[in-house]
C-alpha cells in the first residue's frame, strides 16, 4: 500500500551567465532551444516536448529513464515579465503516478555584462515517491545545460 503523505521543500539555485538577460530569457521562451537544454536529459530516450510560451500557456515534457520508467512534466505558465521573470506551476508523474506538484519562479537580473538567474522552487512531494535531493540536482544539471545552449553554435557539445 502506498504511504499517503506530502513532504514539502523549497530550494533556490543561482547561476551567472555571460549573456544579457534578453538572451538567457529567450532560451526559456523559444521552444526548440528549451527542448535542447531542458527536455533532452542525459540517458533519457523517447523524448517529447511542447511549449506554448504565454501566460496561461502549457509546457509538457516526457521521456523514458535508463531504468525504463517514463517521467512526465506538465506545466502551466502563470506569469511572464519579458526578460525579467517567469512563474509556472508543474506536476510530475512517474509511469502515470503523480510524484510531485511544484511552483517555480525564475528571475533574470542584469549583472554587469551578463545575467544572474535565480531559480526558486517550492515543492509538494507525494507519497514518498520523490524528494528535494534529486530534484535540486536535476534542476542544477539543467541550468548547466542552459549554459551550453547559450554558447555559440561551434562551441556546443550537446
Amino acid at each position: 500500500m502506498t504511504d499517503r503523505r506530502v513532504d514539502h521543500d523549497t530550494f533556490t539555485l543561482s547561476r551567472r551567465y555571460e549573456f544579457p538577460p534578453r538572451t538567457v530569457f529567450a532560451a526559456w521562451a523559444e521552444p526548440a532551444a528549451k527542448r535542447r537544454w531542458f527536455a533532452e536529459t542525459e540517458g533519457f530516450t523517447d523524448i517529447e516536448h511542447a511549449l506554448d510560451f504565454r501566460v496561461g500557456g502549457l509546457e509538457s515534457a516526457s521521456g523514458r529513464a535508463p531504468d525504463g520508467g517514463r517521467f512526465t512534466y506538465d506545466a502551466v505558465i502563470h506569469d511572464i515579465e519579458e526578460g525579467a521573470r517567469i512563474i509556472l506551476a508543474y506536476r510530475m508523474t512517474m509511469d502515470g503516478t503523480p510524484i510531485s506538484v511544484s511552483l517555480a519562479t525564475v528571475t533574470f537580473e542584469a549583472d554587469k555584462d551578463g545575467t544572474m538567474l535565480t531559480y526558486v522552487e517550492q515543492d509538494a512531494f507525494l507519497d514518498g515517491l520523490d524528494n528535494a535531493g534529486p530534484r535540486r540536482e536535476g534542476v542544477a544539471w539543467q541550468l548547466e545545460q542552459l549554459a551550453l545552449e547559450l554558447q555559440p553554435t561551434d562551441e556546443k557539445v550537446h
